[in-house]
């Protein structure tokens, strides 16, 4: 690099140093900023997008009847599990969301205990609930780091087993030792990821990706900022690529590692892995222990000797229509805080840097269905993976996603979730913001400027986003 090139780079940074300090003074009247916690009111989510035909509406209705529907061991559940239902893990603040939580008020916002409580003893279980699983905490999944030959592991091992339960006669299955692989810190988590307005990010072109990723050369070399897709290309030859879209040279965009190209993908995995459900993109057992097999032929297939379209399509493909076309979380124009600061808020998220990852919006390209073509799209994420340092590292490697790497989580909906990162391990968002900052993360850069920050103008960035 030549020299007055970095001579540059160390003016401006100075110069913006300068700027933040000058014009946001840390006051000694001001209140320490916080939290103002999970905005109160209606849900702003959870309904189908504007403008879809009768039929959309239709196929939007029966994927939330199967979303929510609750599994039996007659439809295939297990032998492992988590959870017997979509729904469990995605209520809050309406179907389609994330975790739920015991403490927070009334419906929609919450008093739900976490469902995967009771469970363990559900029609009779002999389950134990593990440890990291608690009334009033997240939905959670567990992934092991390594197997015991110390080779990776990174999967997802099933809190739940059949054992014991009504209609699962002589299955006898032990759950995972999770005492011992705690105790080695060999086990991390994931929380749920809300799938509102999941069909536009869907529609959006992997080009304005990639150009969004190009835009601010210089401010995000300053910072530290790099970023990149979940695939990889030699030229234009495609190199073995590990993520599950198909091995198409494509940019996958959901899940926390951006591991998933489709709302398709995303479903049948999700049915397999958190539930053990069989299906059409994944038609073998995880387990396939003998005497735990209830429903041995794949479980939900397409149908086709049905009398409808919506008869004849499998349960998969009705999750994704109804996350396809759920809309997009409604910010508030003026909770918390007011409609001032809420917009001194999202400036100042803007200027010291925060939207460089978390881009405020894309335009979806063309699309078969009119409600979700060329609409704006205000996810506030790049859909690029991060290093996001040693402090946020899970250890599990996903596709082209590093230990340490994860998708820029959007952050619209923000306003009425209850937990944060992608273990849940913190339901204040000031804690998330701070715990992005660590040894190697690209966000250190951004959260020093937000530690420069007055008290009142960090009060209006934390407004802003309970806002969305």
């Amino acid at each position: 690099m030549k020299a007055t090139h970095v001579a540059s780079l160390i003016l401006t940074a100075a110069i913006a140093a300068l700027f933040l300090l000058r014009t946001e003074p840390a006051s000694s009247v001001d209140p320490v900023a916080r939290d103002p916690g999970v905005r109160p009111g209606a849900a702003g989510a959870g309904q189908y997008l504007a403008g879809l035909t009768g039929n959309q509406i239709a196929f939007f209705t029966a994927g939330a009847g199967e979303f929510a529907d609750v599994e039996t061991v007659a439809d295939g559940l297990g032998p492992r599990m988590n959870l017997d239902s979509c729904g469990g893990c995605h209520t809050q603040p309406a179907l389609g969301g994330t975790s739920p939580n015991l403490q927070f008020g009334t419906p929609p916002l919450g008093n739900v205990p976490n469902p995967q409580v009771a469970f363990a003893s559900k029609d009779g279980g002999s389950d134990f609930v593990p440890s990291f699983i608690t009334e009033d905490g997240p939905v959670r999944e567990a992934r092991f780091v390594l197997n015991p030959d110390a080779t990776r592991d990174g999967g997802v091992h099933a809190l739940f087993t059949l054992a014991g339960r009504a209609g699962a006669d002589n299955c006898v299955l032990a759950q995972p030792d999770f005492a011992t692989q705690l105790m080695n810190y060999n086990v991390i988590f994931r929380i749920p990821t809300p799938t509102f307005g999941a069909g536009l990010i869907e529609q959006i072109p992997d080009a304005a990706i990639m150009a969004n990723q190009a835009s601010d050369a210089s401010l995000k070399q300053l910072l530290g900022i790099l970023g990149r897709p979940n695939f990889q290309l030699a030229g234009n030859t495609i190199t073995g690529m590990t993520n599950n879209n198909g091995n198409d040279g494509t940019i996958a965009r959901f899940g926390w590692k951006a591991q998933n190209k489709s709302l398709l993908l995303f479903s049948g995995e999700a049915y397999n892995v958190e539930m053990g459900i069989t299906n059409e993109l994944f038609q073998t057992e995880r387990d396939e222990t003998e005497n735990c097999q209830f429903a041995p032929v794949p479980n939900t297939v397409t149908n086709v000797d049905a009398d409808t379209p919506i008869e004849a399509i499998s349960a998969i493909e009705k999750f994704a229509f109804f996350m396809r076309f759920l809309d997009a979380p409604q910010p508030s124009p003026d909770t918390p805080g007011g409609a001032d600061s809420i917009a001194r808020g999202r400036q100042k998220f803007v200027a010291i840097g925060c939207a460089l990852c978390h881009t405020p919006s894309f335009t979806t390209g063309n699309s078969t269905v009119e409600a979700l073509r060329y609409k704006q799209v205000n996810l506030f994420s790049d859909l690029l993976v991060h290093d996001m340092g040693v402090g946020l590292a899970d250890g599990v490697r996903q596709g082209e996603a590093g230990p340490r790497e994860f998708r820029t989580a959007p952050l619209w909906g923000v306003g009425q979730r209850i937990f944060f990162l992608h273990d849940g391990r913190t339901s204040d968002l000031k804690v998330a913001i701070r715990q992005h900052a660590s040894a190697g993360s690209e966000a250190n850069g951004v959260i020093t400027r937000f530690h420069l920050l007055g008290e009142a103008a960090k009060q209006d960035i934390l407004n802003f986003l309970r806002s969305l």
